[in-house]
């Protein structure tokens, strides 16, 4: 459904880089990654920024809601092996 967007590509890629360069993978499951990333690229479409789908109010509150990555994502990280979405991993909490 969201993959075969091109918004949706875009975020991936983006997310992709970000994985990257803190040394993370996306998770593997791809229902969770899929809805996740879908979701954020909606609040992209509807608001122009990356509002994290899994932290965010409802209605989404561009004045105090947050962007992925968050702030917390090392604590996170560090903590349980994962953000709290579940959307990025350390590769070893991943096997």
């Amino acid at each position: 459904m969201f993959e075969e967007d091109d918004a949706y590509r875009t975020n991936l890629n983006r997310l992709m880089g970000i994985a990257r360069l803190t040394g993370c993978i996306l998770n593997a499951d791809d229902e969770r990654r899929n809805k996740v990333i879908g979701l954020m690229t909606r609040n992209f479409k509807d608001f122009g920024r990356y509002y994290c789908p899994c932290k965010q109010s409802h209605p989404l509150d561009p004045a105090k809601d947050i962007l992925c990555p968050c702030a917390e994502i090392e604590e996170e990280l560090a903590a349980e092996g994962h953000c709290f979405c579940r959307l990025f991993y350390k590769p070893a909490a991943a096997e």
